[in-house]
């Protein structure tokens, strides 16, 4: 599909965020375009949310499948309601909730799934950080959202005539299944109930309370059973039809308040987030929050799609993990019981597989006090479990994907000296994580320093290499947290453990190989192939996945000249006649921009002394797999990882071990970054020259003096350090 160069949002983007001109602090909201990210893999939604939020107000087409799993996929011309919770560019499709759809009667109706629909089109459509709007063509209704932390504020501008607004809670969309619902009329402007579903949280409650800004006239409750084959009926799915005679140009507003915990709860939110029918209001209120969340890096200059691209990214870091407690605290945990938050807000939707590499870290310096918040929904989630989080969701642990990932953003957290948590009680609930003998091969880990693959079909642990992998790097940070504390037997232990790495290391194939329970290495082997031993993945990607002994794995391979060797191929071999799976997307050769395991090695080259291949795969990554349009960006966004790795590298800089406290160094995208410190100071990162043909560091000054490192460290970064390069167009003479 081509799009147009410019469209409504980034038309605003543009103004905002034109070449040469000083970005105001009101403007930062504009120079972001929602709309990045809803088509191709990305998995993003356009709709209205503040930072870190727990309601996430979108448009839905209405169909259900994997480029829909946000709920929104760009190509499409209908939209069937507006939910208010979302997950953004993961590759589950759960939520949907509590969704809302305005009408004139007579209304259109597609066969299930589609339902009661609208065709709009982009054209009559735009969006921007806290704000979305849409017009509705087969009704003529101009439909716009804006947001607080936990309610969600419709306002729907309607035709002369009969008009409706219907509430679906029987709908549900690709992994999501209602199990049962209620809707209850408190008086002619206020109604209240909730949703419990199953999908990929294997119980999700949602409870809601909604003011409407005028009296509906007429209300009709449509309910339907909920039956299981084994269970019979479990639940009621209701659909409930407000009406309204309006007038031409009416407005009418829909405020809505979430909670996990109770209709009271939510009752509670909206009274002290949305006490008024005001939606101009919290518009302006949502897009002040933003601008002082994304002020926190300012970029000075720069291609003015880059801005966007940038604000974008940074954007999309904030939306996930998401607010989950109310105002006064409470909160569902893993134990099915409500808890309560004393001087600390808790979070769910953390996606640790993805975003332990550099969302986490990117926190430390946007978000610290919310980084001491999330440790404390670990440490409570342990508590009520018996371990640290995985991929956890309203609640719930999904168990999706692998390793035990919350352990490095403890760490970090900890290493960095952010939060108040309770270090005894984080590492306890580390080292018990890690400890789960029958939990995903770990037991077995432990006995034999790897993963098996087993013969037996049984017995058989999926993705074994790459859970060896994870779990050896976890291993490593609990091993720097209690070094740090001076529990010596306990560091000796895990950094032994962090070792494993190198028991499937085969060095006649020159690749990480699962083994079997035998310690043979499964064969036959293609570095290129697919299998269901390697995550995600294949063993070209999965060879580098040492980011805590780089040293150690170069020995592995044969020194620095093999190493570099197998970089090279890394990025230039491609295989013949063979189609990838759907997370291989922003290939260069075997690097695999589009997922995660691939994200550290293009900074390898580093490691080896030959920094400009750095500096060239970097440039090219950074303007040719992000672009500013719905396309672009080039794999699932995966709660914010995707756009963290940019936010990093157009600064400069990537976290290759997120525990270190050091960032390799790339290349810069701007003239000039300017990071705002907690500690309110600013680290500034200068580029004289930068362009897209200038994307070589000839020289390099920290504070004005030379610099010959090839990375900075948290201290330099927290001390308001400058650092300065000089850009040039051929490789330069540093660090080598």
């Amino acid at each position: 599909m081509r799009y147009k160069t410019l469209w409504a949002f980034p038309l605003l983007a543009l103004i905002a965020c034109s070449p040469g001109k000083k970005v105001e602090t009101a403007d930062y909201a504009r120079c972001v375009n929602p709309l990045i990210g809803t088509d191709f893999t990305g998995n993003t939604y356009p709709g209205a949310q503040v930072p870190f939020g727990m309601v996430q107000l979108s448009p839905d087409n209405g169909l259900p499948g994997w480029d829909r799993i946000a709920g929104y996929f760009y190509p499409d011309s209908t939209i069937a309601g507006f939910s208010h919770t979302h997950l953004s560019g993961t590759g589950a499709g759960d939520l949907y909730d509590i969704s809302f759809m305005p009408v004139m009667r007579p209304y259109k109706e597609a066969e299930p799934p589609l339902g009661i629909y609208s065709s709009f089109s982009h054209d009559d459509e735009e969006a921007s950080a806290g704000y979305y709007r849409v017009r509705l063509s087969d009704y003529d209704i101009d439909v716009e959202l804006t947001a607080t932390e936990r309610c969600g504020i419709q306002r729907y501008t309607f035709p002369e005539g009969e008009a409706s607004i219907f509430l679906n809670l029987r709908k549900a969309m690709n992994w999501d299944f209602t199990l049962d619902s209620y809707i209850e009329v408190v008086d002619s402007v206020t109604i209240r109930g909730y949703r419990f579903s199953q999908g990929w949280s294997p119980d999700q409650h949602v409870y809601f309370y909604t003011r409407f800004s005028r009296p509906f006239t007429g209300c009709q409750l449509d309910t339907t059973a909920i039956s299981l084959k084994d269970k019979g009926r479990i639940g009621t799915a209701y659909v409930t039809r407000f009406d309204f005679d309006t007038k031409q140009g009416e407005r009418i507003l829909v405020n809505t308040a979430l909670s996990g915990v109770s209709m009271e709860g939510a009752e509670r939110n909206l009274a002290a987030e949305v006490p008024t029918d005001d939606f101009d209001r919290y518009r302006a209120e949502a897009e002040a929050n933003w601008n002082r969340q994304l002020s926190a890096i300012e970029v000075q200059r720069g291609e003015a799609d880059d801005r966007v691209k940038f604000y974008t990214a940074l954007y999309h870091t904030m939306l996930a993990p998401t607010i989950y407690s109310d105002v006064d605290g409470s909160y569902y945990g893993p134990d099915n019981q409500i808890h309560r938050a004393e001087g600390w807000t808790n979070y769910s939707t953390f996606s640790l597989w993805d975003t332990f590499r550099a969302s986490h870290p990117l926190f430390t310096y946007t978000e610290p006090e919310r980084v001491g918040d999330m440790i404390q929904c670990f440490l409570h989630f342990y508590e009520q479990s018996g371990a640290l989080p995985l991929w956890n969701l309203y609640g719930h642990e999904t168990n999706m994907m692998i390793g035990y990932h919350a352990v490095p953003v403890i760490v970090d957290a900890y290493l960095k000296g952010i939060g108040s948590f309770d270090a005894e009680k984080a590492l306890e609930a580390c080292v018990a994580t890690a400890n789960r003998d029958d939990y995903r091969g770990i037991g077995l880990y432990k006995e034999l320093g790897y993963v098996p693959a087993f013969s037996d079909p049984k017995k058989w642990e999926s993705w074994s290499l790459s859970k060896t992998l994870e779990y050896a790097y976890d291993d490593y940070c609990i091993a720097r947290m209690a070094e740090k504390m001076g529990k010596r037997e306990i560091a000796e232990e895990f950094d032994k453990r962090a070792r494993n790495y190198r028991n499937v290391f085969n060095p006649e194939t020159g690749f990480m190989q699962s083994r079997d329970e035998k310690g043979n290495f499964v064969t036959p082997f293609d570095a290129a192939t697919y299998t269901e031993d390697i995550c995600e993945s294949n063993a070209w990607q999965y060879l580098w996945s040492v980011p805590h002994d780089i040293d150690g794995l170069i020995g592995l391979v044969g020194g620095e000249e093999r190493f570099v060797q197998k970089l090279d191929s890394m990025f230039t071999y491609t295989s013949a006649d063979e189609e990838l799976p759907i997370f291989s997307t922003g290939m260069i050769g075997q690097y695999a921009h589009g997922n995660e395991p691939s994200h550290h090695v293009i900074y390898l080259y580093n490691k080896v002394r030959q920094p400009w291949k750095t500096q060239e795969y970097v440039a090219q990554v950074l303007h040719d797999l992000y672009k500013n349009a719905p396309d672009g960006i080039c794999g699932n966004e995966d709660c914010g990882q995707m756009s963290a790795w940019f936010v990093f590298s157009a600064m400069g800089f990537y976290p290759v071990d997120p525990v270190s406290g050091r960032y390799e160094i790339g290349t810069p995208l701007f003239p000039e970054v300017r990071m705002r410190l907690a500690n309110g100071k600013t680290f500034t990162v200068k580029a004289t020259g930068v362009s897209p043909g200038n994307i070589y560091i000839q020289s390099v000054k920290l504070d004005g003096k030379p610099y010959d490192k090839s990375y900075i460290t948290h201290g330099q970064i927290m001390s308001g350090a400058t650092l300065e390069f000089e850009m040039g167009s051929r490789p330069g003479q540093v660090w080598y």
